[in-house]
């Protein structure tokens, strides 16, 4: 089912693609409305909504020039992370998200004794699929449409000896939690399966504040691996848990978005909203 919010969302997108493809002669507010079959005041009054700032200011995060501005930032500052040691844990706007990770050992046993709580849910960037464990979250992940039944497949292929259990209620509290400001009364601990390697990648993610951007140089000389780039590549396509470990956040060298496993065009309707959402908090 498409709800009012979900709707709203795919606009979004929809009017993010139309602005790109014709940025050369900068459309008007008004051919932009119209391209998502809303009126001009409308689409204006739901964009501001939904991201704090106008159309037009919402794009100036999306330049190549923002990009590469906030990569020479972000690069001082994860200098000066690495100076100062890495910890365990990273600030996501108000939210403070620790992790653990499974052993190989347990990953073998194929979720033996594992409880795995999962629910569908509506998020600032479209429906998304949680499944949380007692020990932290296991999954997040966006879907094209509030279709869940690939990624709980998925799931069950991964972990067969666990239990399954549908509940939106439970899950609920986490999204919350995740993308409803004010909410953020206690961490979020996240459960992370992988290899070594792709755990060191991981970490190095959540080091990466919102609003700050990271080339995949950036991240591969972070965890002591400077010739590593593409194996870095890979381990940022591998990440089970969207948005609160950041992926999103690393783009080209050059300042363009780059590919995104959850969708371009949502890899840059969260950057602009985060952008955007740093900017207030700046002023």
């Amino acid at each position: 089912m498409n709800t009012q919010q979900h709707i709203d969302y795919q606009r979004i997108e929809q009017a993010i693609r139309f602005i790109e493809q014709n940025f050369q002669r900068q459309p008007s507010l008004k051919e932009i409305a119209e391209n998502v079959n809303l009126s001009e005041f409308h689409f204006d009054r739901m964009f501001t909504k939904w991201a704090g700032t106008s159309p037009q200011r919402f794009m100036r995060f999306l330049t190549k020039e923002y990009a590469k501005n906030v990569l020479t930032e972000t690069k001082d500052l994860l200098d000066t992370t690495v100076l100062m040691g890495l910890s365990s844990s990273s600030r996501l706007h108000d939210l403070f998200v620790t992790y653990e990770a499974m052993t190989p050992a347990e990953y073998k046993r194929k979720g033996e004794g594992l409880k795995i709580s999962y629910g569908t849910h509506e998020t600032p960037f479209g429906f998304a699929f949680i499944a949380t464990t007692s020990r932290g979250i296991l999954e997040l992940t966006f879907l094209p449409e509030n279709q869940s039944i690939d990624e709980l497949i998925r799931l069950k292929n991964e972990f067969p000896k666990s239990e399954l259990i549908e509940n939106q209620e439970e899950t609920a509290v986490f999204i919350n939690q995740i993308f409803v400001e004010n909410l953020a009364s206690k961490s979020l601990n996240l459960l992370l399966r992988g290899t070594n390697f792709q755990i060191k990648v991981w970490e190095a993610l959540l080091k990466i504040p919102s609003g700050r951007l990271a080339c995949y140089e950036d991240i591969a000389q972070l965890i002591d691996k400077p010739t590593a780039q593409r194996a870095v590549g890979t381990a940022i396509g591998a990440n089970h848990i969207a948005y609160l470990i950041p992926c999103h956040r690393v783009i080209q060298r050059v300042g363009t978005t780059g590919n995104y496993r959850w969708g371009e065009y949502r890899k840059k309707a969260i950057l602009g909203w985060e952008g955007a959402r740093e900017e207030v908090m700046e002023l």
